[in-house]
């Protein structure tokens, strides 16, 4: 299941120099981007904001603010997208409800096993101790 769509007008980019090597083009360029998503401020439904901000994402700060870097491609559209597409992977998975676990009973004969295997390290430990002399 998809999550709502982030609109551009809540989405906020800086256009940066990307890290790492690549010559020229890299230390002259400003084609990486910044992506600032502000949480309480967004148009999300309330519970997809509440599940997004409880997520353990070292992207999203302490004011709510999701901060995405985007540095893959040579080109800032392709970067913008790259943020925007991850910015929607966050979202969709803050929308995903986890399923509540419905705790089940133990089977009768998984209950006549245990009580067995019981039973039998009992004798076990039983027989560990001194041997008397049958006098």
């Amino acid at each position: 299941m998809a999550g709502p769509q982030v609109s551009l007008e809540e989405v906020s980019f800086s256009a940066i120099r990307a890290q790492g090597a690549g010559g020229q083009n890299v230390n002259k360029v400003s084609n990486a981007v910044h992506l600032r998503f502000d949480i309480h401020a967004s148009s999300l439904p309330e519970p997809i904001k509440l599940r997004l901000l409880a997520l353990p994402d070292a992207r999203i700060t302490a004011e709510g603010v999701v901060v995405i870097k985007a540095q893959e491609y040579r080109s800032l559209p392709q970067n913008q997208a790259d943020a925007l597409l991850r910015l929607q992977a966050l979202v969709d998975a803050a929308a995903h409800v986890p399923k509540k676990r419905k705790p089940t009973q133990p089977t009768r004969g998984s209950q006549q096993r245990r009580m067995a295997g019981k039973a039998i390290r009992g004798q076990v430990k039983a027989a560990r101790g001194k041997v008397r002399d049958p006098e």
